[in-house]
């Protein structure tokens, strides 16, 4: 199979629009939150892709609704199964103007929805509710393009990565409030978090796990990159090796994280393999690790009947 090249992605050229389009994702995945059955270990509150960009699914009851972001026409759909629909721009919008006019549009289809707390999670300015945040404005309709077709590579990566294990596993799926991509693999071990855990985390981390993804940056790592992690470490972890060679283990302060850098990637003859590659010896590094049963849940090419 022949795959497109992975373009330039250097997290500097865009970090402005970035931070604005994280925000606008944060305050669409509130509304999921608010809007969503809830599912084991929060999986109703991530986005999914679609041709276009990204997709809340459908949620609510009366009306069902859904939230895209067209990343190719830089536009927010919102729409009923009842045949309503509100679109608006995205360019030139803050976080505040976005916030205020998603709440408008929802009032304008029928929808009926409570934010518990609008205000960005996890990032430096969480003290700050989205509707006062006219400082986060920058968008580049073309980096924004860029994300997004970077996604949709990494996305159906994911997806073959997936395929060669038939255990407890996540979809793939887009995380709002960490803005990284990410497919989690479920052991049947209950996990006895350490006291004080917030609920949060003891949903997420319930079980042992080893998660594999792809963030774009941050300011403490500026830089894209694929990752895995296994939760809780095992001792030893990053004793095991890691491919490619360019793979490498972070210490993260108090555990350790899989690393394999976008540009470094890139570089290689082949970096779609090189991506699989790297997920699958962290998987297997922390499996091993943790005595996971490799007999019983491996399954290549993603066939399970032996006969088949």
């Amino acid at each position: 199979m022949t795959h497109p090249a992975l373009p330039e992605m250097p997290y500097e050229s865009w970090r402005d629009t970035l931070d604005t389009v994280h925000r606008f994702a944060q305050v669409v995945g509130k509304v999921r939150l608010a809007a969503a059955p809830r599912r084991n270990h929060w999986w109703n509150v991530p986005f999914h892709l679609t041709g276009r960009g990204l997709t809340t699914r459908p949620m609510g009851r009366d009306p069902v609704f859904a939230i895209d972001f067209d990343f190719l026409d830089h536009r927010l759909d919102l729409s009923t199964a009842a045949g309503a629909r509100h679109s608006f721009a995205l360019p030139g919008l803050s976080v505040a103007e976005f916030h205020a006019r998603l709440l408008r549009a929802l009032v304008s289809v029928g929808v009926v929805v409570t934010i518990a707390r609008p205000h960005p999670f996890g990032l430096p300015d969480s003290g700050r509710p989205f509707s006062a945040d006219a400082e986060h404005a920058a968008y580049d309709p073309a980096a924004v393009t860029r994300y997004w077709r970077v996604l949709g590579q990494v996305n159906l990566l994911l997806e073959e990565f997936a395929a060669g294990w038939s255990g407890k596993t996540s979809p793939v799926h887009h995380f709002w409030h960490t803005f990284d991509i990410a497919l989690t693999r479920f052991a049947d071990r209950v996990v006895d978090p350490p006291p004080g855990t917030d609920p949060v985390t003891r949903e997420a981390y319930s079980r042992e796990v080893i998660s594999s993804g792809f963030w774009f940056g941050d300011p403490a790592f500026p830089e894209p990159a694929f990752y895995s992690y296994t939760a809780p470490e095992p001792d030893g972890l990053a004793d095991e090796p890691l491919r490619p060679d360019a793979a490498f283990w972070s210490d993260r302060g108090g555990g350790h994280l899989a690393v394999l850098r976008y540009d470094d990637a890139r570089a290689l003859p082949d970096p779609h393999r090189a991506a699989l590659e790297f997920w699958d010896s962290a998987y297997r590094a922390g499996a091993r690790r943790s005595a996971w049963d490799f007999t019983r849940y491996d399954c290549p090419a993603g066939v399970t009947d032996p006969l088949g």
